[in-house]
């Protein structure tokens, strides 16, 4: 059973203000089998509210985190782009933490091992943490060491008692998705040598309002961060964010470093990113729930203006399908009300999914070899974020013709 929430995820904080509501729709990664698609699917609220006390954007209803990642169908090593944005950081904290045989680097679900092999080949020991039972046994395979276990303040305790403490903590897009930040958060304090970095990388909530990213709103995501909201979140756990960068990845998102409180200026002087972005925010009206509402009468003209788009490709007698079995996909179908009657299947490059089928819109889902295959008048880009990357891979198919559609931050065909 999921619960709706009453406090704030990160302050506990009572007075929390509803911006927008989703409406109820399927969990977005709960890709359907042919035999389950005549039985009924669960549907759940998503509804996103803000906390005025310390600037956290959350959704309200929590989905049991087992039934969410015990079986998870996003393996990371399927994306160019993620590899190789885990590969550069990597490599980056290698130098910068003069890393070597007797340094231990860990990662906070930690997916098939593609970023923590990057320590691996360089002889650098490492441990991931990763709850989905599937994905673990992969990493596992690939010889990454992995624990199938939920990250939390007592996992790090065990871990420190049995002699590990992290020179390196990565947390690649895992925050967002924990129901009990505190406990995960603190993990990272017990967890983190004194003179050790985490670093932490979420979709910043700054870009998902003003690009109109309304798609990465789903129950896996519980939170949508801004650099105040997590400046408070770690400065109540003893720990400092002492760095930030914006980083184009999954369309926006923040790499924060953080070390222990005590600890900071020993590590790394303190760069003049974290007062400017601070200052930025302030500036932009992240401690405004106003500001968010407005974001979803933005979400609305975008609704309007993409199905008008697409009901005329229809009348005009046109072939759509659609690119990326995505969660944010699986947003973006359901509550703009987009199946069958507009597309014909999505393409996906990940095997786990394909001949499965979209929650709540059922469309099969093929490799992308389909495309040139059946050559589709257009594509639907849902992967969006991997624009770039898939537009590239997708270079014949273009040539004959074929044309994407791209929602998101601007309506656009190419």
């Amino acid at each position: 059973m999921s619960h709706e929430l009453l406090t704030c995820r990160a302050c506990c904080g009572a007075d929390l203000e509803m911006v927008l509501s989703l409406g109820r729709i399927p969990l977005a990664n709960a890709l359907l089998t042919a035999e389950q698609l005549d039985q009924p699917e669960e549907t759940y609220p998503l509804e996103l509210a803000f906390c005025p006390e310390c600037s956290l954007v959350q959704i309200t209803e929590t989905v049991p985190p087992e039934k969410l990642f015990r079986e998870y169908l996003y393996f990371s090593s399927f994306s160019d782009t993620a590899l190789e944005n885990a590969k550069s950081i990597a490599e980056r904290m290698i130098v910068e933490r003069n890393l070597g045989a007797s340094s231990l680097v860990v990662e906070i679900a930690s997916n098939d091992g593609y970023l923590l092999r990057n320590y691996v080949s360089r002889d650098i020991p490492v441990l991931g943490i990763e709850p989905a039972l599937n994905v673990a046994k992969v990493a596992r395979g690939r010889g990454i060491a992995t624990l199938p276990e939920f990250f939390s303040e007592r996992l790090a305790f065990e871990l420190r008692k049995q002699g590990k403490g992290a020179d390196v903590i990565h947390a690649n897009n895992v925050l967002a998705h924990v129901a009990d930040l505190s406990s995960v958060v603190a993990g990272i304090k017990v967890l983190l040598r004194p003179d050790g970095v985490a670093v932490i990388e979420v979709p910043y909530v700054r870009d998902m309002v003003d690009k109109v990213e309304f798609d990465t709103i789903y129950h896996e995501h519980l939170c949508y961060f801004s650099v105040t909201s997590l400046e408070h979140l770690f400065r109540r756990h003893g720990l400092k964010a002492f760095d930030v960068e914006r980083i184009p990845i999954h369309g926006g998102s923040l790499r924060v470093f953080v070390s222990h409180l005590e600890a900071v200026e020993g590590i790394v002087p303190n760069t003049e990113r974290m007062p400017a972005l601070l200052e930025e925010e302030r500036a932009w009206g992240v401690g405004r729930a106003s500001f968010y509402r407005d974001f979803g009468g933005r979400v609305e003209r975008l609704r309007t203006e993409l199905l008008t788009l697409l009901r005329g490709m229809k009348a005009r007698g046109q072939r759509l399908a659609a690119y990326g079995a995505s969660a944010k996909g699986s947003t973006l179908l359901n509550y703009f009300g987009i199946g069958r009657e507009t597309l014909d299947y999505v393409v996906d490059r990940s095997t786990v999914k394909q001949d499965r089928y979209t929650p709540g819109t059922h469309l099969p889902i093929y490799a992308p070899a389909k495309l040139l295959e059946d050559q589709p008048d257009y594509v639907f880009l849902l992967t969006w974020n991997f624009a770039d990357e898939i537009l590239a891979q997708q270079s014949e198919y273009r040539k004959r013709g074929g044309k994407f559609i791209i929602p998101i931050p601007t309506l656009t065909v190419v």
